[in-house]
C-alpha cells in the first residue's frame, strides 16, 4: 500500500496557525545573528552596549521573544509526529521505517543548510530528536509528561551549575577574550571569499554547534514529549479541551510574571549577581521561555476559538503550511542582503527588526497567493515526494478560495 501526504483537508488548522507565529518569532531572534556577530558576542557572554530605540527593542526581544519560539516549535514538531505515526498506523503503512526516512532527509537538509549558510540551523537537531522520539510513540501520556519535566529540570539544573563555581575560579575559565577574535570573525562575514569564509565557519561554528548538540538536544526533545502529549490527548482536536487550555493560559501566564521580571532586572543591571550574571540571565530567560511558550499557544488557541479573532489570525496558517520553505527562505533572503550586498555589521538592532517585520509580511503574502495554485509549499514538496517515494500532485486541481 502506498503511503500518501496529508490532504489540505486533513490539516488542523490551528496548528499551522501556531506555527506561522512561531515563524515569525524566530525570525525576530535570528535576525541580530545574520547581521551581526551575535554568535561571538553570546559565545563570549558580551554585553552589547545598546542605547535609545535598540536598547527598547533589545529588552523586549530578550523578555518576550527569546526562548519562547523554538520551544512553540518543537512543541509543534511533537504534535506533528503524532499526527504522522497515527495516520501511517490507521493506513496501515510500517509508519517507524516511513518517518525514519522523512527524519533522515530533514537531517540532509539541516545539515547542507547549517554548513553552507547558517549556523543558527535547528533542522538537524529535529531529526536527530526525532529518531529518539520514535521510542516514545507507545508510551502513556502520564509517562511522557514525567520525562518532559525531568528533561527540563535537568537541562535548568546544569545551566545552574556556574553558581556553584566559586567567584575566584570564574575567570580562570572563562573563554578567552572576545576582542582577540571578532576582527577575525566579522572580517570573514564582510569581506572572505565564499570558500574561505566557509572554512572558517566549520571550524568556529559548525564543529562547535555539532559537539554541542547532546546538551541543545534536552530542551528541544522535552518540547517534542510535551507535543507528543498534546497529540495523544487530542488536545487541538474539538472544544473538550477548553477548559484545561484556559488553565494553562492562566497558571503560565502568572509563572512567567516574576520570571520576566528577575529578567528584566538582570538586564538593566538593577539586580547585581557579579559573575554570574550572564548564568542568571540564560537561566531566568529560558525559565521565562518554557513558562511563555505555553502562555503564548493557550492565548492563541482560544483565540481561535472565536470567529472574530479566527478571521484575523487566518492568514498566519498559509505560513505556517509552509513552514520549511519559509524557515530556509528566511536565511536565503538575509545571507543575501547582508553578506553579499555588504550590510553585514552596519545594521542596527531596531533597523534589523523591522527588516524582519518587512521579510515576514512579504513571506506571508507569498504563502498565500503560493497556496491559490498548489497543494503544498515547494520545499514540503520535496520532502514529501522523498519521504513517500512517489510524486504527489503539487498543482491544485482548481484555486483555493
Amino acid at each position: 500500500m502506498k503511503g500518501s501526504p496529508v490532504k489540505p483537508s486533513e490539516r488542523i488548522i490551528m496548528l499551522d496557525v501556531i506555527r506561522g507565529f512561531a515563524l515569525f518569532g524566530i525570525l525576530l531572534v535570528n535576525m541580530p545573528a545574520f547581521h551581526s556577530p551575535n554568535f561571538i558576542n553570546q559565545l563570549y557572554s558580551v554585553d552589547v552596549p545598546y542605547e535609545g530605540l535598540d536598547a527598547v527593542v533589545y529588552a523586549f526581544l530578550q523578555l518576550f521573544v527569546q526562548v519562547k519560539f523554538f520551544t512553540i516549535f518543537s512543541f509543534l514538531f511533537g504534535v506533528g509526529f503524532y499526527l504522522f505515526m497515527k495516520r501511517a498506523e490507521v493506513k496501515g503503512l510500517r509508519m517507524k521505517s516511513l518517518f525514519f526516512r522523512r527524519a533522515s532527509i530533514l537531517l540532509i537538509i539541516g545539515l547542507l543548510h547549517l554548513i553552507f549558510l547558517w549556523f543558527g540551523d535547528i533542522l538537524h537537531l529535529y531529526a536527530v530528536g526525532g529518531f529518539l522520539l520514535v521510542a516514545f510513540y507507545k508510551r502513556i501520556p502520564k509517562t511522557l509528561i514525567k520525562w518532559a519535566f525531568s528533561l527540563l529540570a535537568i537541562y535548568l539544573a546544569l545551566l545552574s551549575m556556574t553558581f556553584f563555581i566559586p567567584v575566584d575560579m570564574m575567570d580562570e575559565l572563562g573563554l578567552g577574550n572576545a576582542d582577540d577574535v571578532l576582527p577575525t570573525y566579522i572580517y570573514m562575514y564582510e569581506s572572505a571569499p565564499y570558500l574561505e569564509w566557509l572554512s572558517y565557519r566549520i571550524k568556529v561554528e559548525v564543529i562547535p554547534i555539532l559537539i554541542n548538540i547532546p546538551f541543545t538536544l534536552i530542551p528541544v526533545f522535552a518540547f517534542f514529549l510535551f507535543g507528543l502529549y498534546a497529540g495523544k490527548k487530542g488536545i487541538f482536536e474539538g472544544s473538550a479541551y477548553a477548559p484545561f487550555i484556559k488553565k494553562v493560559q492562566i497558571v503560565t501566564g502568572t509563572l512567567s510574571i516574576p520570571f520576566v521580571i528577575c529578567l528584566f532586572l538582570l538586564l538593566q543591571g538593577l539586580w547585581d549577581v557579579g559573575v554570574y550574571k550572564s548564568t542568571a540571565t540564560d537561566l531566568f530567560k529560558n525559565l521565562s521561555g518554557f513558562s511563555l511558550c505555553f502562555f503564548y499557544m493557550a492565548t492563541l488557541t482560544r483565540l481561535l476559538q472565536l470567529d472574530a479573532w479566527k478571521k484575523r489570525l487566518s492568514w498566519l496558517q498559509f505560513v505556517g503550511r509552509m513552514a520549511l520553505t519559509n524557515y530556509l527562505a528566511q536565511t536565503v533572503i538575509c545571507f543575501t542582503l547582508f553578506n553579499i550586498f555588504n550590510l553585514y555589521n552596519h545594521v542596527s538592532l531596531s533597523l534589523g527588526t523591522a527588516i524582519a517585520i518587512v521579510i515576514f509580511i512579504a513571506q506571508a503574502a507569498w504563502s498565500k497567493a503560493w497556496f491559490n495554485s498548489f497543494q503544498f509549499g515547494p520545499m514540503e514538496w520535496l520532502w514529501r515526494t522523498f519521504t513517500y517515494g512517489h510524486i504527489s500532485p503539487l498543482r491544485r486541481q482548481s484555486k483555493a478560495s
